[in-house]
C-alpha cells in the first residue's frame, strides 16, 4: 500500500511539473584565442593544439507566460577542450571550465513544430595552466553572454535544435598570462523536457 501510495506521488508530482523541467546536453564550438601560448609558440617554435571545442550539460526550468510564451531560467557546467602547447619535453597545458547562467523567452509552438527562444546572462570561467617546472596558474572571470536558437520538438520528451552565442569581454589576464574566449560559438543541443 505504502508503495503504491508513493509511486502515485511521484507520478501527480511529475504530471504537475511536465513540461516544466529540461535538461539539455550541448556539443559545439567557439572562439578560442590562447594568445601567451602564441607568443610562446612564435618566439620558440613547438607545437600548438588548439581546442576550439566545448561540451555541456544544462538544467533548466520554463514559466508559462502567455498560450506560446515562456519564461525560462538555464544552468549549466561547461568543459572546453584544452589548449596545449610542446616544445622539447617542455608542455603547457591550459583547461577551462564554465557556469553559464542564462534567462532567455522562448515562443514555444508544441510537439512536431519549430520553437525559437533568445536571451542573456553571465558565465563564470575558470581557466588553469600548467606549465612544466613552474607554479600553475589559475584565473576566474565573470562576463555576460547573448544566446539565441531554435529547436524542433519531435515528442512531449525530446527536441533536437542549433545555438548560438556571443560571449562579452571573455579575456582572462594573470601573471603575464593571456586568453581569450570572447566572440561567437555554436552548438548542436539535444533537449529532454519533463
Amino acid at each position: 500500500k505504502k508503495l503504491a501510495l508513493a509511486v502515485l506521488a511521484v507520478f501527480v508530482a511529475s504530471a504537475a511539473f511536465a513540461g516544466n523541467w529540461g535538461l539539455g546536453l550541448k556539443l559545439g564550438a567557439g572562439q578560442n584565442d590562447p594568445k601567451t601560448l602564441k607568443d610562446v609558440l612564435d618566439g620558440f617554435g613547438g607545437e600548438l593544439d588548439k581546442n576550439y571545442g566545448f561540451f555541456t550539460i544544462e538544467g533548466q526550468y520554463e514559466w508559462p507566460m502567455t498560450e506560446t510564451g515562456k519564461l525560462g531560467f538555464r544552468f549549466g557546467i561547461e568543459g572546453y577542450g584544452d589548449n596545449e602547447y610542446k616544445q622539447s619535453g617542455d608542455k603547457i597545458t591550459e583547461s577551462t571550465f564554465a557556469i553559464p547562467l542564462t534567462v532567455y523567452y522562448r515562443w514555444d509552438k508544441g510537439v512536431k513544430a519549430f520553437s525559437w527562444y533568445a536571451g542573456g546572462g553571465i558565465t563564470y570561467i575558470d581557466t588553469e595552466v600548467e606549465i612544466t617546472g613552474a607554479d600553475d596558474i589559475e584565473k576566474d572571470k565573470v562576463f555576460p553572454h547573448v544566446v539565441a536558437g531554435g529547436e524542433y520538438r519531435f515528442s512531449e520528451l525530446f527536441a533536437l535544435g542549433l545555438e548560438g552565442r556571443y560571449n562579452i569581454s571573455a579575456k582572462i589576464k594573470k601573471d603575464g598570462y593571456e586568453t581569450d574566449r570572447s566572440g561567437f560559438g555554436a552548438a548542436l543541443v539535444g533537449r529532454f523536457y519533463y
